[in-house]
């Protein structure tokens, strides 16, 4: 396999994972508790902006921003850490865009400039660890206060954008090892001399 296919493909799962990213930033799902009322189940989550509502029946999910300043002044600690994992994650969507720009900069200048896989690798398995470790760090710091916070009693759950959160730095990492190893590993692509060659 080529290494223009081996970056292609790598480029593609990362852009997966990136899209995976983006989701858990909007969908205001990374923790929820559901209880029962003689109406019928109200779903309660929290997002990294939002904290949003589903009554029983046909009710309107309603959301509100969050953390509030009430939230804030009656959990400090917890504010900073929530706001903390909303600021990472937007941080690793950033770097994942200047990576994807990194992985089309080598592939496209690769054909007339071989050198620039040669080059470039480092910086690239660089940005997709610092991705991912942004992402790692926000997936931890959500765990630890929903371990921790009172407001995160029995019956409360880490939702579906925690689980895309994991999947996504675990993607990444896979894509950072193996960028690395064949950046390492494999040799150079014999690449046609154009021109005379001296005898």
């Amino acid at each position: 396999m080529s290494r223009t296919i081996f970056y292609g493909a790598a480029f593609a799962a990362f852009a997966s994972a990136s899209i995976l990213t983006l989701t858990a930033i909007t969908i205001p799902r990374w923790v929820s508790y559901t209880y029962e009322t003689s109406s019928g189940p109200i779903t309660q989550t929290y997002g990294l902006r939002h904290r949003c509502r589903t009554g029983p029946g046909s009710t309107p999910t309603t959301c509100t921003p969050f953390p509030t300043p009430t939230d804030c002044e009656d959990s400090p600690h917890f504010c900073s850490l929530w706001r903390s994992t909303s600021y990472l994650m937007d941080l690793s969507l950033s770097l994942s865009l200047l990576t994807s720009l990194s992985f089309l900069i080598i592939l496209i200048s690769s054909s007339s400039n071989p050198s620039a896989r040669k080059k470039g690798w480092k910086s690239l398995v660089v940005l997709l660890f610092l991705t991912v470790m942004c992402e790692l760090v926000a997936m931890s710091l959500v765990s630890y206060v929903y371990e921790n916070d009172e407001r995160f009693f029995v019956g409360w759950r880490l939702d579906v954008c925690w689980v895309l959160c994991v999947v996504a730095w675990g993607v990444g990492l896979v894509v950072a090892g193996l960028v690395a190893l064949v950046g390492w590993v494999l040799p150079e692509e014999n690449v046609e001399r154009r021109g005379y060659e001296r005898l």
